[in-house]
């Protein structure tokens, strides 16, 4: 029975790692319930004596009424038995919820279907660790299925998992741990209990059994020390970046890739934004020619087979923000005109855990505060220490402007871009690939197949925008491509995407925002415009956004379709319109490719606002390992502290109590000698208790059977005092003696001199290794720590002793 507790309370300490995932606590008082009723499900096995096979199914049976009870219990039977219709509601929920779950972004709303969801998947758990620890005595493994919840927030989260959730889900393992042992040493007879005071360690053991509390002291021990080092040495060491060899951090200037930064899932903040009950600006921008443009956050790469995905980006310090000119954009060439624009972005303070900064493609140079940098692949602009939350941005974009007979001229120029970018999966549907041959049989060039595609998903195709509906996959793609033809951005752009790789056009997905509304003088971006697309690649103009979601009232509202997407006769002079993703100023008209200067040469004056940044402030990596570095040494110095302000209240006053006896006689003189001599007791006994200390400290402790005459007279004859410190220790040994056993001690005159002229000559004596040991980690300072973690771990003996001395009350009564 003491097992399918520890069993339930280990997987509820678990469970309590979920909470950043939801929004409310309907999922922590479900969940707990759901745990109750595999724990009664198992003390209900436990008493039948059932086989360890049979209660499984018993604790699904309880989960099931459970459940029922709380999410069925109108269609079930007297509100408790299941019936055809309660299970039918049960499998509705549970549809809704794994459907919620793939629409919204942690943390997710209170919704029942959600709710029920999660409490049937910590029922699971459960139901699992009863098996492995109460019923196959496996305790250790069961720790696997614990490790399942732990890997779901770790996973989905940005951030870190919370120290004090991971400190109680440790504990609750632990106290698992030490249950089974305690089951397993109380099958070889009964277990004796103690405190682990110094007269009950110094009793033999009881006949009725052994005497196991150092074997429990040990085990705790060791969970705690586990625990401890687990929350503690991540604190304390300093954050580091894995960098290449040549690379020193964030601000280093070597050779390698620099450092690297984790990310949330776009795939899943695009969804978190677009499920939003209610519209909610994100940022607001102005630019110097008053046009939308779409505002490309992250750039997804890889194509896995279920959905894109991005490749860490990196960025040296030569390409933070405040360094000039970031890289060209790849595959750029002079063809194309280029229209300069100025955008000037303000971030919603709203915004939370936003590294990566909503950018028109592509910058040319932002003026941002913070350490920002430009990934030099795909120009995303990121930090790895600094949020947009509230931030006010400049950037600066030179927009190629190509027309659709630029673009049909580059046919026979062949893509040298990164290979990945036309990877695919093995195991794609051969029905996709055929459907993409077949759409762009007519195609003479890479462009006239991109813009086939495009016309596809908007006019041809009969495509319908809706937000509820699953993620892709390959199934999802081929049901969505061949089938249903019903979905939302991500799977628009996702599917254009995988067909433009299949006729060999390199491709990736953008997620950001859509150009927004005009709201008086200022574009307005909202939740609602969150939005994804693809970008696809043509040497000599670079990555150009395509647009296959259905746009106006049936689609994404603010979504434009590109010009030089849409074929049209112009006449000689005309010159090309902008796109959303590509526009030219009305001040800075489209430049003639003769007379353009490269971007990176363009000065920062004639086209950004003046006003310097501020340096970069990157911190080394040989600073932040001088800083934790630092932080290891204050901690080590501690208790060297801690001897130092000991040593200080007993010696530099003659009028201060002993707070922590060092042994019994200390113990003693305070008790007894300062209720008879109070004027004079408490100085002697300071002094005592230092000279035990030092005692201690230079590995010459006193033994428990001598008196303090004694102990004078062995350590003057044993390491051979001159005459001034054996007199010096004879006095402090005669006033001790007097104060703890005359009725008239006397006048008893100062000691700190005495015990000066002791300690002096007991370093004299041993070697210079112990006597740093003694300053550095005196014994006595850390025979006082270890004792207040005995204390701590007796606490849990003695609940142990009420708990097993109800047990024996009640058997006999």
């Amino acid at each position: 029975m003491r097992l399918t507790s520890a069993a339930g309370v280990a997987t509820f300490a678990a469970a309590l790692l979920l909470y950043p995932l939801f929004q409310g606590g309907a999922w922590f008082w479900t969940s707990l319930g759901a745990v109750l009723a595999v724990m009664a499900a198992g003390l209900l096995s436990s008493r039948l004596s059932l086989p360890a096979w049979a209660a499984p199914p018993v604790a699904l049976v309880a989960t099931w009424i459970y459940l029922t009870v709380v999410f069925a219990a109108g269609k079930a039977w007297v509100l408790v038995i299941p019936t055809k219709a309660s299970v039918m509601e049960l499998g509705r929920l549970l549809g809704v919820g794994w459907t919620d779950i793939q629409r919204f972004a942690a943390p997710v709303p209170q919704t029942d279907g959600i709710t029920l969801l999660t409490a049937a998947g910590v029922a699971l758990i459960a139901i699992a660790v009863d098996l492995l620890a109460a019923r196959l005595r496996k305790a250790a493994l069961a720790g696997l299925p614990l490790l399942a919840l732990a890997t779901v927030p770790a996973t989905i989260l940005p951030d870190p998992i919370s120290w004090p959730a991971f400190i109680l889900a440790a504990l609750g393992f632990v106290s698992l741990l030490i249950a089974d042992g305690r089951e397993r040493v109380g099958h070889w007879g009964k277990a004796v209990l103690v405190r682990r005071t110094r007269a009950a360690t110094s009793q033999p053991a009881s006949r009725n059994g052994a005497d196991t509390s150092g074997l429990r002291l040990s085990g705790k021990r060791i969970g705690f020390a586990a625990i401890a080092l687990a929350v503690g040495v991540p604190a304390l060491l300093p954050a580091m970046e894995p960098v290449s060899f040549f690379t020193f951090g964030v601000g280093g200037t070597g050779l390698g890739k620099g450092n690297s930064i984790s990310i949330p899932n776009p795939v899943a903040f695009l969804k978190g934004q677009l499920d939003l009950p209610e519209r909610r600006v994100v940022l607001t921008y102005t630019n110097n020619d008053d046009k939308p443009r779409y505002l490309r956050i992250y750039a997804l790469d890889t194509f896995d087979g279920q959905q894109f995905g991005m490749t860490d980006p990196t960025g040296l310090a030569q390409n933070t923000t405040d360094n000039g000119p970031l890289p060209a954009p790849p595959g750029l060439g002079p063809q194309p005109k280029i229209g300069n624009v100025v955008t000037k972005i303000q971030i919603s303070d709203e915004i939370r855990k936003l590294q990566f900064l909503p950018l028109p493609y592509p910058p040319r140079e932002v003026q941002a505060d913070g350490d920002w940098r430009a990934d030099v692949d795909t120009l995303m602009v990121f930090s790895t220490r600094d949020e947009a939350a509230g931030l006010d941005y400049q950037v600066a974009t030179s927009e190629p402007l190509p027309t659709p007979e630029l673009l049909e001229s580059l046919g026979g120029t062949r893509p040298t871009t990164d290979p990945r970018y036309l990877k695919l999966p093995d195991n794609l549907p051969p029905e996709i690939g055929k459907l993409a041959s077949d759409l762009t049989a007519d195609a003479k060039t890479d462009y006239d197949a991109a813009v086939k595609l495009q016309q596809f998903f908007t006019k041809d195709g009969g495509f319908t925008y809706n937000l509820r509906t699953q993620g892709q996959s390959n199934s999802a793609l081929r049901d969505f491509l061949l089938r249903d033809r019903v979905g939302y951005c991500e799977q628009f752009a996702a599917s254009m995407a995988v067909l433009a790789r299949l006729v060999g056009i390199p491709s990736r997905v953008a997620i950001g925002y859509t150009g927004g509304t005009k709201v008086g003088d200022r574009w307005q971006v909202g939740t609602n415009d969150s939005h994804s697309w693809p970008e696809l690649y043509f040497e000599g103009v670079g990555w150009l956004p395509f647009e296959p979601t259905p746009a106006g009232s049936l689609g994404q509202g603010s979504a434009r379709v590109p010009e030089y997407t849409q074929p049209r006769p112009r006449s000689a002079g005309e010159a090309a319109t902008p796109t959303p993703g590509a526009t030219s100023s009305s001040a800075d008209e489209p430049v003639a490719p003769q007379t353009r200067r490269n971007p990176r040469e363009l000065d920062r004056e004639g086209v950004v606002a003046t006003g310097g940044l501020p340096p970069d402030d990157s911190m080394p990596l040989i600073a932040k390992i001088g800083i934790g570095a630092g932080a290891l040494l204050l901690l080590l110095l501690i208790p060297a502290g801690l001897r130092v302000l000991t040593r200080n209240r007993r010696v530099r006053n003659l009028g201060w109590k002993v707070s922590a006896p060092a042994d019994e006689l200390t113990s003693a003189m305070v008790s007894d000698a300062s209720r008879r001599h109070p004027s004079v007791a408490p100085s002697v006994a300071a002094a005592w208790a230092e000279l035990d200390d030092v005692l201690y400290d230079y590995g010459m402790a006193r033994q428990t059977s001598e008196t303090p005459r004694a102990l004078a007279r062995r350590l003057a004859q044993q390491y051979e005092f001159d005459a001034e410190s054996a007199a010096a220790v004879a006095a402090i040994a005669s006033a001790v003696e007097r104060v703890l056993f005359a009725r008239d001690p006397g006048e008893i005159g100062p000691m700190r001199k005495d015990l000066r002229k002791v300690r002096q000559a007991l370093a004299a004596t041993v070697s210079r290794g112990r006597r740093v040991r003694a300053v550095l980690l005196p014994p006595s300072t850390l025979r006082r720590l270890r004792a207040v973690g005995e204390r701590l771990l007796d606490g849990f003996d003695l609940l142990e002793n009420i708990r097993l001395r109800r047990t024996a009350a009640q058997k006999g009564s």
